[in-house]
Formats: structure tokens, C-alpha cells, sequence
């Protein structure tokens, strides 16, 4: 009997959990958005150094939080994830972004999504495969949208 109750809570609660991840806000900032992580993705692909400083403000508030740590401010972001780890440890990169929801509310906006990540190391020439869950925050300037946070972890349960 519980077994069932708990069955019938866990398929209440899913419609609920897939009404989340629709996107929020107007087209034209959820199109913005969608834009921004691609070359998001294209920055860490290439480690475009120019790319990523289109990409996030420059404010001194920005973060970034990951298993390796926690940097503040762009130059941490780009000296510490992106030239030293992403173009420091790996010599080629290929994020997949999956099952993006965007959320926008006046000049703030943020967004989850999946991603898989393959790499091969520079030091070997080995391959590595990761998987993870990440949600971004994004803040209107000057008209554009631009990174402001950053907050991703391993996900356990990988999208298909």
C-alpha cells in the first residue's frame, strides 16, 4: 500500500517537473539567451579568450563555482577555467548542452541545462567523457545579455 501512495505521488509530481523546464519570458530575450550559450559552448570548445570576454560581464561581483573550486571576477574565470584547465589540461574540447531551460524576469534571466563533455587530455592523449548539470545567470547591460554566474556540478543522472 505505501509502495503504491509513493508511486502515485512520484506520477503526480512528474507533469510538475516537466512544466519547469518550459522557457519563461519574452522570445526575443529567451533567443538572446539561447545565442549566449552556444558561444558559451563555442568558448570552451575553442578557448576563444576574445569570445568569452563578449560572452560575461566584466563586473566585479562575477562567479564562477565548479568541483575544482570557486573563482571571482572575469580575469580568475578566464585565467583559472579557461586558460589553465580548459586549454591548459585538455587539447580538445566538445561540450554538448542538453534539455536548456531559459527563465527571464525583467533584466535578470538564468538557465539549467545537461551537458556532456569529451576532451582528451594534453598530457597523454587520452579521452575523458563527463557529464553534468550546470545553471547560469545571466544580467542585462548596455541592452545585451551578458554571464554573470556560473554554478555546475557531475550530474548523476545524465540525459539522454
Amino acid at each position: 500500500m505505501v509502495t503504491h501512495i509513493l508511486l502515485v505521488a512520484v506520477l503526480c509530481l512528474m507533469p510538475a517537473y516537466a512544466a519547469a523546464q518550459t522557457d519563461t519570458g519574452s522570445g526575443r530575450d529567451i533567443a538572446a539567451i539561447h545565442h549566449l550559450i552556444k558561444q558559451y559552448a563555442k568558448a570552451v570548445d575553442t578557448v576563444d579568450l576574445n569570445l568569452l570576454s563578449q560572452i560575461w560581464s566584466h563586473s566585479p561581483e562575477v562567479s564562477f563555482i565548479y568541483p575544482l573550486g570557486e573563482e571571482h571576477g572575469f580575469d580568475a574565470i578566464e585565467q583559472q577555467v579557461f586558460q589553465n584547465i580548459m586549454g591548459g589540461v585538455f587539447s580538445a574540447r566538445d561540450l554538448e548542452t542538453r534539455g536548456v531551460a531559459i527563465h527571464v524576469s525583467g533584466n535578470a534571466g538564468w538557465s539549467e541545462f545537461h551537458w556532456i563533455f569529451h576532451a582528451t587530455m594534453r598530457k597523454d592523449g587520452s579521452t575523458v567523457t563527463t557529464h553534468g548539470v550546470e545553471t547560469q545567470v545571466y544580467r542585462r547591460e548596455s541592452g545585451k545579455w551578458r554571464l554573470v554566474h556560473v554554478h555546475y556540478s557531475e550530474d548523476r543522472q545524465p540525459v539522454p
